[in-house]
C-alpha cells in the first residue's frame, strides 16, 4: 500500500502527523511538536504557579515556608486556557513558541471547543493519549489541532 492512502478497514496511511487532516508537513500550520508543547505548557505552568504564589500563598506551620496553593495554581492555569483561546487564539505559552489552536477545518475554534478541551486537559489522561497525527484526546473530542502559528 502506498502512503496516503486507504485499507479496506478504514485506516489512513500517512507519511507525516497532520497528513491525514491535510496539514502541510513543516511551517505555519503543520502539526505543533512534543518540544513545543512542553515548552509551552511549562510557561503556562510556571505563570500559574507564580500568580497563585503571590496572590494565593500557603503557609507551612512546620518550615515556616510560602507556596503556592495547588488549588489556585490549577485553577489560574484551566481560567487562562479557557479565557485566551478563544480570544487570542492560544495560551501565553503557546504564543511563546508559535502555535495556535484552531479547529480541524481550520477555523477559529469558538467558545465551546476551548471550554471542552480544557475541562479534558484538567483530566490529564486525554491530553496523554495521542494518535498518529500527535492530537490528544481532548484535541480530536474537540475537534481542534495545535499547529505551528
Amino acid at each position: 500500500m502506498t502512503a496516503g492512502t486507504s485499507d479496506n478497514t478504514g485506516q489512513h496511511d500517512s507519511t507525516y502527523p497532520g497528513e491525514r487532516l491535510g496539514l502541510p508537513r513543516s511551517g505555519a500550520g503543520s502539526i505543533a511538536r512534543i518540544g513545543r508543547r512542553i515548552g509551552a505548557l511549562a510557561v503556562d505552568l510556571a505563570t500559574a504557579t507564580l500568580i497563585a504564589y503571590a496572590f494565593f500563598p500557603t503557609l507551612d506551620e512546620v518550615t515556616g515556608f510560602r507556596y503556592a496553593n495547588p488549588v489556585a495554581s490549577n485553577l489560574i492555569f484551566l481560567a487562562v486556557q479557557v479565557l485566551f483561546i478563544p480570544t487570542l487564539g492560544a495560551s501565553p505559552g503557546h504564543r511563546l513558541f508559535g502555535m495556535r489552536i484552531v479547529r480541524v477545518d481550520g477555523g477559529w475554534s469558538g467558545v465551546w471547543r476551548p471550554l471542552v478541551r480544557t475541562l479534558l486537559l484538567a483530566l490529564i489522561i486525554p491530553a496523554v493519549i495521542w494518535d498518529g497525527d500527535h492530537r490528544g484526546l481532548h484535541d480530536k473530542i474537540a475537534g481542534t489541532v495545535l499547529v505551528r502559528g
